[in-house]
C-alpha cells in the first residue's frame, strides 16, 4: 500500500471509530480505545484491495489468453505468439497495465532461454491465480504429450473465459444486493441520530448509566455480529 492510501484508509477508520463512540456511547474516552483500532484498519482493507486486484488481473488475463489462442490459430509459434500478444495488450490496458506487464515480462523471460512452461508457472505463484496455474498445466501436459496444443489452448482459453463470463455475471447480480446491504449498514445509525434529534433527552439513560452502558455494548455486538454475516452471505466462492 502506498503513504496515500494508508492516510486514506487509516482515516476512514478513524471516521468509523468516530461514529460507533457517539452513536453507541457519546464518550470521547471510548473514541480514543476505539481509534487504535481504527488506525490499523489499512491492515484489513489490504485483503479487500487485494481481492479487487486479482479480480481484474483475471479478467485482463482471459483477454490476453484469447489473444494468445487467436495468435496460435493464426500459426505464431507460442514464443512468437505471447511476444505479439503483449503488444495488443498494451494497446487494451496500456503500458503500465497488469497483464501486459506479466506478458512482457515473460517474454523477456523466454528470450533468456527460459521455458514457456516455467514462466507461466512463475507468473501463477506471482498472482496466486488458479486460472493461471491451471492454463500452465494444460500447457506443460499438451507440450510434453505432442498434441494438438493450439486446439488445447484454443479449448482452455474458452474454458477460462466461461468461467470469467460466470464470474461477472454473479457479481452484477449482486452488485444490487451489496448496494442494499451498504444501506442497511447505515440504517441503525440513521435511526439513533434521527430519534436523539427529535426527541432530545430519548437515549439519556442509554448513555448515563451502567446498564445502558452494557445495553447499548450488547447492540454494538448484534450489529458487528450482522455486519460480519451479511458480507459473509454475498461473498459467492466460484
Amino acid at each position: 500500500m502506498t503513504p496515500s492510501e494508508w492516510i486514506l484508509y487509516g482515516g476512514e477508520g478513524a471516521g468509523v471509530c468516530a461514529l460507533i463512540s457517539y452513536a453507541f456511547y457519546r464518550s470521547a474516552v471510548m473514541f480514543l480505545l476505539l481509534l487504535p483500532l481504527g488506525l490499523l484498519y489499512p491492515l484489513f482493507h489490504r485483503k479487500h484491495l487485494k481481492e479487487a486486484r486479482l479480480f481484474r488481473l483475471n479478467q485482463q488475463f482471459k483477454e490476453g489468453i484469447l489473444i494468445l489462442a487467436a495468435n496460435l490459430s493464426a500459426g505464431y509459434s507460442i514464443e512468437n505468439a505471447l511476444a505479439n500478444s503483449s503488444q495488443e495488450l498494451d494497446m487494451l490496458y496500456g503500458a503500465e497495465g497488469m497483464i501486459n506487464r506479466e506478458f512482457s515480462g515473460m517474454v523477456r523471460q523466454i528470450r533468456m532461454n527460459q521455458t514457456v512452461e516455467q514462466v507461466f508457472f512463475e507468473f501463477a505463484d506471482r498472482s496466486g491465480l488458479e486460472d493461471v496455474r491451471n492454463f500452465a498445466q494444460v500447457f506443460k501436459a499438451a507440450k510434453r504429450s505432442g498434441g494438438d496444443l493450439v486446439a488445447i489452448i484454443n479449448h482452455t482459453a474458452g474454458v477460462i473465459r466461461d468461467k470469467a463470463q460466470v464470474r461477472e455475471e454473479i457479481m452484477n447480480m449482486t452488485a444490487s444486493k451489496k448496494l442494499e446491504q451498504k444501506i442497511m449498514n447505515l440504517i441503525p445509525f440513521f435511526l439513533i441520530f434521527y430519534i436523539d434529534k427529535a426527541s432530545p433527552g430519548f437515549f439519556g439513560m442509554m448513555y448515563g448509566t451502567i446498564v445502558g452502558r452494557v445495553l447499548m455494548t450488547v447492540c454494538l455486538g448484534v450489529y458487528g455480529i450482522a455486519f460480519w454475516l451479511s458480507k459473509r452471505i454475498l461473498d459467492i466462492p466460484i
